[in-house]
């Protein structure tokens, strides 16, 4: 039987009066007879679906939904809450897996907080499309890093060279009116080892973020926390340039770890103590060294040096903005409200910023260091 006649079937004889519920007695003879292959995840969707329900019936759109790969927001807040349950072993005692799916796994497991959504995303992933966002972006970062490298020759406290400084991705708030710099300074590093410390959380934690959230969502937590970044520079740090992509980086980072700690008893990940105290130890040490930077440069310098706010704005846009995309497995972003709240709060400060960048400078009489 293919999947139109079962949906036939389903219509014609459970539901004759197209009602668009079917009485729960008739949808277990079905779920423990039907002659379709389905996969493990909605074989158990289906079984958490007919001992879950209070009222007797089983919603018709929202079972041809689960029959079509997809979930309803309602259904997967049904889930979050705990009142359907797994019929099937844990997703963890499951062998004889090949290489990619033993990562898949430990992606979901890495990720997800929810026993049904790991086993959803394990059996529904095809790497189609893979996550190349965070990638693209990193192959970009070496690239740019080992050119201006190599012309300077000079692998640490590149900002001291004024070629560094003179390239067109760098923000410079003498610079304000070239709107691109307030997006491609994150391909720009101070040095080696800031470039192998934003390079190394972004691959380990936006690649399995990507992969299991999409390119879209991930995409728009890591702009975001870019733009917040030089843009929060441009208000509170006037005079200072921004190279990096750490407002990009903690974004992802903080939306991540906020993630597991409000998920904290779902979470399975290994050493996630250990590993939260150490991410957090890292990123603060990272953030410390950029104010180190900022205020007692090692070397003199024509200028200020970069500033650390952003790293800062970053972590807030992933705290807010980030937590609730992580919350929102497959859950439509558009139908909740606090997403739209979220939304209009950052178009507002976006709106705030591009006024403040047309009008405070010279109001407030700042004196910005002359452009390289």
């Amino acid at each position: 039987m293919d999947r139109s006649s079962l949906f036939q079937l389903i219509q014609e004889q459970l539901d004759p009066d197209n009602t668009g519920f079917i009485a729960v007695e008739n949808f277990t003879s079905l779920v423990e007879h039907h002659e379709l292959q389905l996969d493990p995840s909605k074989l158990d969707m289906l079984l958490a679906l007919v001992q879950s329900n209070e009222e007797g019936q089983v919603c018709y759109q929202e079972l041809i939904e689960l029959m079509s790969s997809k979930r309803s927001s309602s259904f997967r807040r049904a889930i979050a809450n705990g009142r359907r349950t797994l019929q099937r072993e844990i997703l963890l005692d499951e062998t004889g897996l090949g290489l990619y799916k033993r990562f898949v796994r430990y992606v979901a497991y890495e990720i997800l907080p929810c026993e049904t959504d790991r086993r959803w995303y394990f059996h529904q992933n095809r790497l189609c499309p893979p996550p190349v966002f965070i990638a693209i972006v990193t192959i970009v970062q070496i690239i740019v890093f080992m050119c201006y490298g190599i012309m300077l020759n000079k692998w640490v406290l590149q900002t001291y060279q004024p070629d560094f400084m003179k390239s067109p991705l760098v923000y410079h708030p003498g610079h304000r009116a070239q709107v691109w710099r307030f997006f491609s300074y994150m391909f720009m590093h101070v040095g080696l080892e800031q470039l192998g410390f934003n390079a190394l959380l972004q691959l380990m934690i936006g690649v399995p973020l990507e992969m299991v959230h999409g390119i879209l969502r991930i995409s728009l937590l890591y702009m975001a926390g870019v733009l917040a970044g030089s843009l929060t520079v441009s208000i509170t740090d006037m005079r200072a340039p921004v190279v990096g992509g750490s407002g990009g980086v903690y974004a992802l980072c903080s939306a991540h770890l906020a993630n597991v700690v409000m998920n904290w008893a779902g979470m399975r990940c290994p050493y996630k103590l250990l590993r939260m105290i150490l991410a957090l130890v890292c990123m603060s040490s990272e953030v410390g060294r950029a104010v180190w930077l900022r205020f007692s440069p090692p070397l003199p310098s024509s200028g200020p040096q970069p500033s650390f706010m952003a790293h800062l704005s970053g972590a807030i846009v992933g705290i807010s903005m980030g937590l609730l995309i992580l919350r929102s497995y497959e859950e439509s972003l558009q139908k909740q409200c606090s997403w739209w709240v979220i939304v209009f709060s950052f178009i507002t400060f976006l709106l705030f910023a591009i006024f403040w960048n047309i009008f405070a400078y010279e109001l407030l009489g700042v004196q910005i260091p002359p452009p390289p």
